[in-house]
């Protein structure tokens, strides 16, 4: 570990203590994990403590865990992942916060933080059906507004729940249940026509 990372380390551990369920060193990079009690506390510190001094918030996803490992994965199925950046420190950190339900994942909205988290936050409830409390503007940003379901869930049917098509008799845009047949799709390969045939080489 180089002395850079190890005194964000100790840093992390002289502020958090208890909080930090994990901290593993991966690729260059912390990563920190806490419960969602703490989470939005931890965060306001990130920022605020001038001995961490995470100014920026650069990136936010969920993550379904359902079936990581090849179905191995044994714990929460939600999580947030977040990717801090301090420019005045010159180091970076993911802090990585589970919903403590799975039937309802929320956790605490950090756009009181960084403002920047407000669209990341919008895709992972877009996408992953994560809630985040204290979000002004928690709705969907990806998926259409009559969506149903939310389609990085690994459960989610690859062909989903209804089509979108627009109806010429009816003059308007229509749902309805889908209607695609389960196919495999396979790759066709482009040959000359005597490919294969001995007397051609």
């Amino acid at each position: 570990m180089s002395a850079k990372l190890e005194t964000l380390s100790q840093n992390l551990q002289k502020h958090f203590g208890d909080k930090i369920q994990s901290l593993k060193l991966a690729l260059g990079e912390v990563t920190v994990e806490v419960a969602a009690a703490d989470y939005l506390g931890v965060m306001k510190t990130l920022r605020d403590e001038p001995e961490l001094a995470f100014e920026e918030l650069i990136d936010l996803c969920g993550v379904d865990y359902s079936t990581y490992g090849d179905g191995a994965w044994e714990g929460r199925r939600f999580a947030a992942v977040t990717h801090l950046l301090s420019v005045a420190n010159n180091w970076r950190l993911r802090v990585r916060v589970f919903a403590a339900d799975d039937e309802f994942p929320s956790m605490d909205s950090v756009t009181g933080v960084w403002a920047s988290a407000n669209w990341f936050e919008r895709e992972a409830f877009d996408l992953y059906g994560i809630a985040f409390l204290g979000h002004s503007d928690l709705r969907r940003i990806l998926t259409d507004y009559g969506f149903v379901g939310h389609p990085f869930r690994k459960d989610f049917p690859v062909t989903g729940y209804v089509e979108m098509r627009y109806d010429p008799d009816q003059a308007r845009v229509i749902y309805q249940p889908v209607t695609i047949e389960p196919r495999e799709n396979t790759p066709r390969i482009v040959r000359e026509d005597t490919y294969g045939d001995a007397a051609h080489g």
